[in-house]
């Protein structure tokens, strides 16, 4: 998926741009984690967020219809599979299955709805708004945890290198 974090997102300056105020909100109130589109594959981009905010103590729930389990946990194939309360609906699909998916999230109550870089899709993000979720639109849900939790490295894990707190 292409895209990229910060102002040269297409989602800055529409209607659908989130502030990073909002995903701290969010990455704080929010803990069980549907991931649509999740990989069994080590070396996909939403195995590793799913194995990172896992670590980070988030509840994931895989929704792939290919795989049985991922990470440990069982597989779901849809969303209304999934057994428990779902809060956030992170979206590793083409932006042509957004709006299905996005009706999936409406169906299962959850709280939000998260595009990951280079997923965008405004009706489907118009239509969760409208139905009263939250809609972050072509970000990384991990990328945006380690910002704000202090996970970033050059392999996006905490090395204790680089850090923006002051010493103390």
């Amino acid at each position: 998926m292409s895209g990229a974090v910060g102002s040269t997102s297409p989602v800055i300056g529409t209607r659908f741009a989130t502030t990073a105020q909002q995903h701290l909100r969010i990455l704080k109130q929010y803990h069980r984690i549907a991931m649509v589109g999740l990989s069994a594959n080590p070396y996909r981009p939403s195995h590793f967020a799913a194995l990172y905010m896992k670590a980070a103590g988030y509840q994931i729930f895989p929704v792939n219809p290919r795989e049985r389990e991922i990470l440990g946990r069982p597989c779901f194939a849809t969303l209304a599979e999934v057994p428990q309360p779902i809060e956030i609906v992170d979206i590793f699909r083409e932006a042509s299955a957004v709006p299905g998916i996005v009706e999936e999230a409406i169906a299962a109550r959850a709280k939000v709805v998260w595009m990951q870089l280079g997923v965008i899709h405004e009706q489907a993000a118009a239509r969760a708004l409208e139905a009263g979720l939250e809609v972050v639109m072509d970000r990384c849900v991990k990328i945006e945890h380690a910002r704000f939790f202090g996970g970033l490295s050059m392999l996006g894990l905490n090395a204790g290198v680089l850090s923006a707190r002051k010493r103390g």
